[in-house]
């Protein structure tokens, strides 16, 4: 049963304030076209932070960051108890949209302008947090910043990374801590819970003409890389008979793959052929060498194993197959759901279930704590574009449904309880 204090802080989001602050956050790497090149630790990407950071404090908030250039926002609570924490990430794909990663940022802010509106103070500290380089468009790999959150270590890996004109990571940290050297480092804290709002990045939503979405957990994934051999040789001198069409092969191997997959759940099923490459690539030339990549996605363990026994299958000498990488399918906690539900019933905000085919920065904080999502719409599923759209109605019944979730969050005193029984969190 919900305390009625997270469902009077929803009442103080604010639509309006909401959208104009989305609209703020998009000047920073405007494009003429509507979208937004705003790529992680750019100058552009800096001034935004800058601007987040004066918000924050007019909010009486404590800013704070840590070695991967992780920013956290944090309103003090009664007791210096663990935090718990929402948001997303502000950096953007070349030509990206004014919603990805941007929305749950600007509703975390704006949940704690609610909080603030409505002189509520909670038991927990709430945080919002803005994850360095989720989009992997400058610097590889994406979801940086959380992954390193999770996982100190892995940072040291990530340094000499470099970007398309050859500056490094470190070089772009060392510039981002120089331009806000007034703030400190966070302690490596244990989270009581992380909730992520979205937008769905797809067109399950829209289509089932629902406002909102709980979504259960991440799918899995497998990037394969298949290289098919043949010989070079004339185009118009060879018989049909006498060739080694490394293009035939892989195209062959594909509709292979594809046959097998028509007997798995065509809702879950997610192969794409994204990547090819052909040598030497010439018109009148048949091909020696054909190379592709695929990806692969389902939300079952057995159905990925399975995939992954068929690509060994096809592996030949004339057909070498590379897994260049994998993840597991990632469950979100129940508890949280189950609060997440109460929220949106108590709200009369309709809402589906959904698992999400892309990668967001709960994938990694999963493993850390109880985490879940919320999805809203997105038109016609349209993201990573300029036309990146979801009606502002929606944007609003989210961002209700977060400050209601927050809220009765960080009211509770024991905590939610992590399902991941090897780990450990502190609540």
């Amino acid at each position: 049963m919900l305390n009625r204090i997270g469902v009077q802080v929803a009442g103080h989001i604010s639509q309006q304030r909401l959208m104009d602050k989305l609209a703020q956050l998009a000047r920073f790497g405007a494009l003429e076209n509507g979208g937004v090149n705003r790529q992680a630790l750019s100058v552009e990407e800096l001034d935004a932070r800058t601007w987040l950071i004066d918000w924050a404090y007019t909010l009486g908030c404590e800013v704070m960051t840590d070695d991967c250039a992780n920013l956290f926002i944090r309103r003090a609570g009664r007791e210096d108890l663990p935090p718990v924490v929402t948001g997303s990430h502000i950096d953007t794909q070349p030509c990206g949209g004014n919603l990805d990663g941007c929305y749950g940022v600007i509703a975390g802010m704006e949940c704690l302008s609610a909080l603030a509106q409505a002189g509520v103070t909670t038991l927990r500290p709430i945080e919002v947090a803005i994850w360095m380089n989720e989009e992997g468009s400058r610097f590889s790999p994406g979801a940086m910043g959380s992954s390193v959150f999770v996982q100190p270590q892995r940072l040291a890996n990530y340094l000499n990374n470099q970007d398309a004109q050859g500056e490094t990571l470190v070089q772009a940290l060392t510039r981002c801590h120089q331009r806000f050297p007034h703030l400190p480092r966070r302690a490596t804290l244990p989270l009581a819970a992380f909730v992520e709002l979205h937008i769905e990045q797809g067109p399950v939503l829209e289509q089932a003409n629902q406002p909102l979405a709980l979504v259960q957990g991440i799918q899995g994934v497998r990037w394969y890389q298949v290289t098919c051999l043949g010989q070079s040789a004339h185009a118009g001198t060879t018989p049909m008979a006498d060739r080694q069409d490394a293009m035939s092969l892989a195209r062959q191997t594909v509709q292979q793959l594809e046959q097998r997959a028509t007997a798995l759940p065509a809702d879950e099923l997610r192969l794409t052929f994204g990547r090819w490459e052909i040598e030497p690539n010439a018109i009148n030339t048949i091909a020696g060498r054909a190379t592709f990549t695929l990806d692969f996605r389902h939300a079952s363990p057995a159905v990925l194993a399975q995939f992954d026994d068929w690509m060994q299958q096809i592996a030949a000498d004339n057909v070498v197959v590379e897994c260049v990488f994998s993840h597991a399918p990632v469950a979100f906690n129940t508890q949280l759901l189950a609060q997440q539900y109460a929220c949106t019933q108590t709200l009369e905000i309709e809402t589906a279930t959904l698992t999400s085919g892309a990668f967001h920065d709960a994938m990694h904080l999963a493993s850390h704590c109880p985490t879940s999502m919320f999805f809203v719409p997105s038109h016609n599923g349209i993201s990573h574009n300029p036309a990146e759209y979801t009606d502002p109605q929606y944007l609003y019944l989210g961002a209700k449904a977060l400050a209601c979730c927050l809220t009765e969050l960080a009211n509770q005193p024991i905590g939610v309880t992590h399902e991941h029984p090897h780990l450990s969190c502190l609540l």
